[in-house]
């Protein structure tokens, strides 16, 4: 059993449980449930690499990642310092994360908002928008090619983006692309951990041009996110590189400032000469 279904096993069990709690019909009731939602695909077509800086206490790989985890504080350093949107795990027993941290970010920002969790049930999507999210992750790994597409429809009724994440090439053949907007490429192995920052590469260079495209997982470098850019990729997401520094919005800054002067550097020696 892959870590991965070793975490889906848990959520399944945790979600019987939240329906008897919380029935959608209270889920309803709350006030982000009506409240306008902020596109994510636009907010990642910006023209240059943007970023989706990510909200992540822990991982079952690497435990807890920051135990200074004050929710309302880390959004408006990523919102102040350039991410164009947000990730949020809302995971509790293997990343420690809550849908009371999604609804935290949603109060203090008005960027877009991600729930980054293992979405199984058509239940979850209501949390996700009675929580404040913008949008959803829907993982092909774990959803059968009529469950994805169920709840990406549900999610899109219901005015939620959706980021469509697969691992191989394989698991293309497995989705519509013609109703997917958001494609993300876990750039990290189920099966070993290991990162290649190539596998987005490899992976989205077979999608069509109007999908943006997301690169996830692993990345921390300068040098990573300039190669992904230079090989079409539109948007990367990042978490623990963040999470782990002192001040994770003046590391968002400094790696977005130092991609952007990296990918000028080309443009500016072509009008020197």
């Amino acid at each position: 059993m892959t870590i991965l279904e070793q975490i889906a096993r848990t959520v399944r069990e945790r979600l019987e449980e939240r329906k008897r709690r919380v029935p959608v019909s209270l889920l309803e009731e709350r006030s982000h449930y009506q409240s306008p939602t902020l596109p994510l695909a636009p907010a990642l077509r910006t023209g240059e690499l943007a970023i989706i800086a990510e909200l992540k206490k822990a991982s079952p790989s690497k435990g807890i990642i920051r135990r200074e985890f004050n929710v309302p504080e880390l959004a408006r350093q990523y919102k102040w310092h350039g991410a164009q949107a947000i990730s949020v795990l809302t995971e509790p027993d293997y990343f420690q994360g809550s849908l009371e941290h999604l609804e935290a970010a949603r109060r203090t920002v008005d960027l877009p908002l991600l729930r980054k969790d293992f979405i199984l049930d058509p239940y979850q999507i209501v949390e996700a928008r009675a929580y404040g999210a913008d949008a959803v992750l829907l993982i092909a790994a774990l959803l059968d090619p009529v469950q994805l597409h169920e709840l990406h429809a549900m999610a899109t009724e219901l005015g939620l983006s959706c980021l469509v994440e697969v691992h191989s090439e394989s698991e293309l053949d497995r989705l519509d692309l013609d109703k997917i907007e958001i494609l993300g490429v876990n750039n990290r192995d189920l099966h070993t951990f290991e990162v290649d920052v190539n596998r987005a590469v490899q992976v989205l260079r077979h999608v069509p041009e109007r999908i943006v495209r997301v690169a996830e997982s692993g990345l921390r470098t300068a040098d990573e996110l300039v190669h992904l850019r230079r090989h079409g990729i539109d948007a990367v997401l990042i978490g623990e590189a963040f999470m782990r520094a002192p001040h994770p919005g003046e590391a968002l800054e400094r790696l977005r400032r130092e991609v952007q002067r990296r990918l000028a550097a080309p443009d500016m020696l072509r009008m020197a000469v």
